[in-house]
């Protein structure tokens, strides 16, 4: 199973140059101690989905948030480990490989040999399929020393399976004992770090003595909650591909006779695609929650463009750039319904050359309208999760031959009297997720190595290594973990149908908020972005100079840093309490009491099922 992992590899001078580079460390982080402060109990985001999943995990659900503190931090109640006798920590990829992760491996096993030089690290080569399997190399500085701030994930492969079904729980259970194996870090996104959820909930029940933690790497951005501000790997995706939608920008205001239509990768979210449209400022962009929302049909989306274009060319503009996530096609209700029936049909071993003839007769119809190269890509076997496989749908392709007949049509008949509409459709899933990483995610993912280690050493497990406060400078960062179990819910939204279906407990992945500020400014802005041509091009990714440090646009818009307001809430609340004392004033406690109440009552609206602020 991949004997070429771990290899020491040709680098070029800028990879070299890169390779040298080390990340700061937050100052909570530095030193030889583990200074560890353990908040509240955690609850659920979803009040009504708390006690089937406290069922689900009588073992780790519940558990405190823990704060790690710089040496000067008094904090009476903090526990400070000096003791750190020798462990053994197992690393696996998981999912689709986002840059940044091998700095994550980095900064575990530097943290590992700093607290104890008898500290051992092994990876799993190949993913999940190498942990079941057992198939290790051991990193050492003499491994990392070609992978480091490098992208990709071939220090050690990865794996997209999933470690659920009681086969590989116990597989992956069984090296894990075998191993001897004090810690297991599981690097990945929203399905990954649910299954290292239900993973060390079933090691706590049955007494096995690893602890799991998780760590979120996706180059998607869609494992965002209020502990999780951003994604190791999103950061450079966006960079990187806002390079290229902004290169096209150029070359369409330099010819002035294309449209270019660009597929995003985003597979559930839309993250990426609103992402780079801050950054580059294409002429529009349709996200999949707008459709959703709004329950547009695939002929309301076509209508849409055409309506640009034509209101482009009325200012004699016959070009521009619209950018498109691969999990549109999904968010159309119509197309989902269909995917819905093909998906059941495949699923029961119905030949492909026979479903069409199937097909309800309203799927029936839309399929046959549909054209043929996506009828094909339609009929492709789905995902473990029942989802479309979504990369190798051409939407985009789609769009521009509905644009472009719809644009003809219109020339034929007198209501468009611009030039003759031209596509060339462009999907950017691969080029990015293979890039060096940018200075930030080589920071982010360094840190969160190191944070896993202190995890570890509090004895902590079903944590995910957290930092926030992430738009300021690394040595404002806040460094910290918390339940993975918090981060869950019982219920998802349908991807077209708005429907909800209960299941088991999960890490559900974030989709844009149609209410929050990023979008706001997305909107604040369209009307611009479509009829103006104020494109912007962002440049290659930098290590240095002015562009080194910058953050994501929707990093640097949302208020974010929930850590931090927590640990703030607690010093008003302590205050209270220092003030109103037996012996106080009538005054004092009247004031507290009637304060305290209209808060509580506030707080109760606000947290109710029925207010829908989960």
């Amino acid at each position: 199973m991949g004997s070429d992992y771990g290899l020491p590899r040709d680098l070029s001078p800028l990879q070299k140059a890169r390779s040298f580079y080390k990340p700061l460390l937050p100052p909570c982080l530095q030193g030889t101690t583990v200074r560890v402060e353990f908040g509240d109990a955690t609850t659920a985001a979803d009040p009504s989905g708390a006690q089937a999943i406290s069922q689900s995990f009588p073992h780790t659900y519940g558990q405190p948030l823990a704060h790690f503190l710089k040496p000067t931090s008094i904090v009476p109640d903090a526990q400070i480990i000096s003791d750190h006798p020798a462990i053994k920590v197992g690393v696996v990829f998981c999912g689709r490989q986002s840059p940044g992760g091998h700095n994550v491996v980095w900064g575990l096993h530097e943290a590992l040999k700093l607290h104890n030089s008898s500290n051992t690290l092994l990876g799993f080569l190949g993913g999940s399929e190498g942990l079941f399997a057992q198939k290790t190399i051991e990193i050492t500085d003499d491994v990392l020393a070609t992978y480091k701030n490098q992208g990709g994930y071939d220090l050690l492969g990865r794996s997209k399976d999933q470690i659920r079904t009681t086969e590989q729980v116990n597989a992956a259970m069984a090296a894990c004992k075998a191993l001897k194996l004090d810690g297991l870090i599981i690097v990945g996104g929203v399905t990954s770090n649910t299954d290292a959820a239900h993973l060390a909930e079933t090691f706590s029940q049955a007494k096995c003595s690893t602890k799991v933690v998780g760590v979120p790497v996706t180059l998607n951005g869609d494992l965002k909650n209020q502990f999780v501000e951003a994604n190791v790997g999103f950061d450079t995706v966006c960079k990187v591909d806002s390079q290229l939608i902004s290169n096209l920008c150029t070359d369409a205001l330099s010819a002035e006779k294309y449209y270019y239509f660009v597929r995003l990768m985003g597979q559930k979210a839309s993250h990426v695609a609103l992402e780079c449209t801050l950054q580059s400022h294409p002429n529009m962009v349709i996200l999949g929650e707008e459709v959703v929302a709004s329950k547009l049909t695939i002929f309301d989306i076509t209508k849409q463009i055409c309506d640009a274009v034509q209101n482009r060319a009325e200012n004699e503009k016959y070009h521009g750039v619209i950018l498109l996530p691969e999990g549109l096609i999904e968010s159309i209700p119509e197309v989902y319904g269909l995917l819905k029936e093909i998906h059941r049909f495949l699923r029961q071993g119905v030949s492909i050359d026979k479903i069409s003839s199937q097909l309800s007769p309203w799927a029936s119809a839309l399929f046959q309208f549909l054209p043929s190269f996506i009828r094909e890509e339609l009929l492709l076997y789905p995902e473990s999760d029942d989802s479309a496989q979504l990369s190798q749908i051409e939407t985009e392709k789609l769009l521009a031959v509905l644009v472009e007949a719809e644009m003809s049509k219109r020339l034929k008949e007198g209501t468009y009297k611009g030039k003759k509409f031209t596509a060339i459709c462009h999907f950017l899933g691969y080029q990015a997720r293979g890039s060096l990483p940018s200075k930030f995610d080589c920071d982010y993912a360094y840190v969160l190595g190191h944070i896993c280690y202190h995890i570890l050493a509090a004895g902590l497990n079903g944590y995910m290594a957290t930092v926030t406060n992430l738009k300021e400078s690394v040595n404002k960062w806040r460094c910290g973990a918390a339940p993975i179990t918090a981060m869950m819910a019982v219920k998802d939204s349908g991807r077209a149908s708005g429907s909800m279906t209960i299941g088991r407990p999960v890490v559900h992945g974030a989709t844009v908020d149609l209410r929050g500020r990023v979008y706001e400014v997305l909107r604040q802005n369209a009307t611009k972005f479509l009829m103006d041509d104020v494109y912007r091009n962002p440049g290659p990714l930098q290590y240095d100079g002015p562009g080194a440090e910058s953050r994501t646009v929707s990093l640097c818009i949302e208020d974010l840093d929930y850590m931090g307001r927590i640990k703030e809430l607690n010093v008003y609340l302590d205050k209270v309490r220092s003030i109103v004392k037996p012996g106080c004033s009538q005054d004092i406690l009247k004031a507290a009491l009637s304060a305290m109440s209209s808060v509580t009552d506030i707080l109760s609206v606000m947290s109710s099922p029925s207010n829908g602020n989960f």
